[in-house]
Parts: structure tokens; C-alpha cells; sequence
């Protein structure tokens, strides 16, 4: 079975939809709750990390399905990791005794 080119390019950015929008409802959950604790920040700064690689790679193999979906996926996980660090720094001051040292 022989697809084309762009049948190929159709099942690429199919997956990379799929993948990319799947961080959508845990960036929501985040911004609702406003608490990112149950999130593993040593996972979200390896994927990052990885997403930052496939992103790389997608620019450099002139895959564009591979380059766009990484371009929104880091910036979903970016914004995670960053709403995880500002929402956890804020929980370890609220639970601080006043006059404790920051």
C-alpha cells in the first residue's frame, strides 16, 4: 500500500493534533484550580526538554507537522511548568509561619 506525500503529511498532522491538544485540559485543570502540586516537575522539564529536541528536529528536517505541533506542545508544557513553579512557590509561602524567613 503506497500513500502519498501528502496522505503522509495528513496522518502527521493528525497525530500531532491529537498529541498537541491533549495537554489542553491539564493546562485548564491548572489555571482552574489554580494549583499544579499533583504535577511532576522532574517529567514536565524532560518532556519540555524532549519537545524542545523534536521542535529542533522538525525545523531542521523541514517537517513542518513535526515542527508546528512541537512549537505549541512546548509552549503548552512551558506554561504548565511555569504556572507549577509560581503556584507551588506561592503554597510553600502560604504555609510558612508569619515572620518566618522567605
Amino acid at each position: 500500500m503506497a500513500l502519498s506525500q501528502q496522505d503522509v503529511n495528513l496522518i502527521g498532522y493528525v497525530a500531532a493534533t491529537l498529541t498537541t491538544i491533549s495537554f489542553l485540559p491539564q493546562l485548564i485543570r491548572v489555571v482552574k484550580l489554580r494549583s499544579a502540586r499533583d504535577i511532576s516537575l522532574g517529567m514536565f522539564l524532560i518532556f519540555s526538554v524532549g519537545t524542545l529536541f523534536w521542535f529542533l528536529y522538525g525545523l531542521l528536517s523541514h517537517s513542518l507537522p513535526v515542527l508546528i505541533a512541537n512549537a505549541i506542545t512546548l509552549a503548552l508544557s512551558v506554561s504548565i511548568l511555569i504556572l507549577k513553579l509560581r503556584f507551588d512557590r506561592r503554597a510553600v509561602v502560604a504555609t510558612q509561619p508569619a515572620g518566618a524567613p522567605r
